[in-house]
């Protein structure tokens, strides 16, 4: 059995079939991670989750905040985005299912055995395991329950950055959300910034990028994320792994054989072609 990790697939459907290929992934034996973001701006978001759906438990996967951004507009609670393609998805005879597959599906994975933690941004520095693991099953149960519209109603927004255990109901569930699927950047006292998108070298100081600030989780542990296509998954310590190489910007898609450390690439088949939109700015980038 091999452990095959890929990063944010962002709708690119061909892209990813072929990078499977190269390593001839095999579903009854093998195991599949995947960082989130499994939509949006490629064109095939409808082809990708009928695909990493039909492959059942061999795949470990984690929302990002792409994907949870399709949920919120499929409920009605934000505007679809021509330049994210979800069009065909959004329309499609069985999206209904595709979207209560998803809704359902974790932001958090942890390995103890492979010693491996994987959410799509990270892990904030002010967590420990424990309480990353319960904060992440907090916002996975309001996500599967009836009660998620307004859940997702209420995720928008940069506060609260600052964690503290007696954070409750929808601004801890905002917090948790945010450290999960948003994060870049921290100051050194591990608070969030959730303004800063540029490329570590060039953010203003204090901030730091979230892995450079001393977290709580042992180093025994190798952190595996996406959401930072900028990164190019370069620039990190050597427990921490970001996988995120941007094949719907024109980059490549990457996956890491784990038990062999060996990385494969494929690189993206179209040119990207960019879309104005005026008239909605990224709510969830």
């Amino acid at each position: 059995m091999s452990t095959y990790l890929i990063g944010d697939i962002h709708g690119c459907y061909d892209e990813l079939r072929a990078l499977l290929a190269q390593v001839s992934f095999d579903p009854q034996q093998d195991e599949l991670w995947l960082t989130g973001d499994l939509v949006a701006r490629g064109a095939g978001s409808l082809e990708v989750l009928r695909y990493v759906k039909s492959l059942g438990n061999c795949v470990r996967m984690v929302l990002g905040n792409h994907d949870l951004h399709l949920l919120a507009v499929y409920a009605g609670i934000s505007r679809n985005k021509p330049k994210d393609r979800l069009t065909p998805l959004l329309e499609a005879e069985d999206a209904d299912e595709l979207i209560n597959w998803l809704r359902r599906q974790p932001l958090l994975q942890v390995d103890n055995c492979k010693k491996l933690v994987m959410a799509h941004a990270g892990i904030t520095p002010q967590w420990d395991l424990e309480t990353a693991q319960i904060c992440a099953r907090e916002v996975e149960a309001v996500l599967a329950s009836d009660s998620y519209p307004l859940f997702l109603n209420a995720m928008y927004g940069d506060m609260p950055n600052n964690w503290t255990p007696e954070l409750s109901g929808l601004a801890r569930l905002r917090f948790s959300t945010n450290a999960l699927t948003r994060m870049r950047f921290c100051f050194p006292n591990g608070q969030l910034d959730m303004i800063c998108k540029d490329a570590p070298d060039s953010a203003p100081p204090p901030l730091r990028p979230w892995f450079d600030v001393p977290g709580k989780i042992s180093s025994d542990y190798t952190h595996i994320f996406g959401h930072w296509a900028s990164l190019e998954g370069k620039g990190t310590p050597d427990n921490v792994i970001g996988l995120d190489t941007g094949c719907c910007w024109g980059g490549t898609l990457t996956l890491l054989h784990w038990e062999t450390r060996h990385y494969y690439h494929q690189r993206s088949n179209r040119e990207v072609t960019p879309i104005v939109d005026s008239l909605s700015p990224p709510l969830i980038d």
